[in-house]
């Protein structure tokens, strides 16, 4: 002890801790569990928020340093693909003007196209997100950011549209949108169109979030054997994500989950 220049109590202190069973032993297995489960989608705040619905109330900077602890961490994100042309049809005015709450479902809409680069090749992704509870209605993928893409999107979200219904669809100024198949749709239901001023990505900021998610969480942690694996896969994410994957502002529930709960307490 005098070799190691301690003090005589100082040194039976550090030996009783040591010999002292982790008291977070438990809660640390249990975020690691909640970790893997989730293929290390979730960070701290998740974490607490999935503690809690588990009956564990844990300070959330308590969660953090865990965490930190057993090196448990996320990943980054990419940029989108842009299909802006110029104008080759006609530009709505922006309606949403990032109001991106709503007060039911079915009530504001959004949507955009994002790009994957696989095994030498380009696939497009375009799907419709309700701003209500953040939950992906439909999507189409393809090899070419073609129309088609993204009018069978919109055949297929609309068929799961109510008959009553005030809804606003909202995208950003890509040719897609601006094209009259696509417009002669929205209005021949009844929907109002709105579109993000050009080149101003934060008008839609949360189609640009799920996207940035998306691919941190399933397009740079997932290893594929070939594109048709990719898109099962794809679809395993989108329902992880609608069903499972829980959001703070959503009181800890994921997108379906939220919708549900609001819909049986109305």
């Amino acid at each position: 002890m005098a070799f190691a220049e301690i003090k005589r109590s100082t040194y039976y202190n550090l030996v009783k801790k040591m010999n002292r069973p982790d008291p977070d032993a438990d809660l640390k297995a249990e975020i690691q569990a909640i970790y893997d489960e989730h293929e290390g989608r979730y960070g701290y705040r998740r974490i607490c928020d999935e503690l809690a619905n588990r009956g564990q109330k844990v300070n959330h900077k308590k969660v953090q340093r865990i965490m930190k602890e057993l090196g448990l961490k996320c990943i980054v994100r990419m940029k989108k693909y842009k299909s802006y042309k110029g104008t080759i049809g006609k530009i709505a005015p922006n309606i949403l003007d990032r109001n991106f709450t709503a007060e039911a479902p079915n009530e504001k809409w959004v949507t955009d196209i994002t790009e994957f680069k696989l095994f030498g090749e380009k696939l497009y992704l375009s799907p419709v997100l309700d701003l209500f509870n953040g939950e992906i209605i439909t999507y189409t993928i393809g090899s070419r950011p073609t129309y088609s893409l993204v009018s069978e999107m919109l055949e297929k979200a609309l068929k799961r549209l109510p008959a009553e219904h005030e809804l606003l669809m909202h995208s950003d100024q890509g040719w897609h949108y601006q094209m009259k198949p696509y417009r002669y749709a929205l209005e021949s239901r009844g929907i109002m169109q709105s579109m993000s001023r050009k080149g101003n990505c934060y008008d839609n900021s949360v189609m640009e979030n799920f996207f940035g998610i998306m691919k941190s969480e399933f397009l740079y942690l997932k290893e594929f054997e070939n594109v048709e694996q990719f898109k099962v896969e794809l679809e395993n994410y989108i329902t992880y994500y609608n069903t499972k994957r829980i959001k703070a502002k959503l009181k800890g529930m994921s997108p379906i989950q939220y919708r549900t709960h609001t819909q049986t307490a109305a």
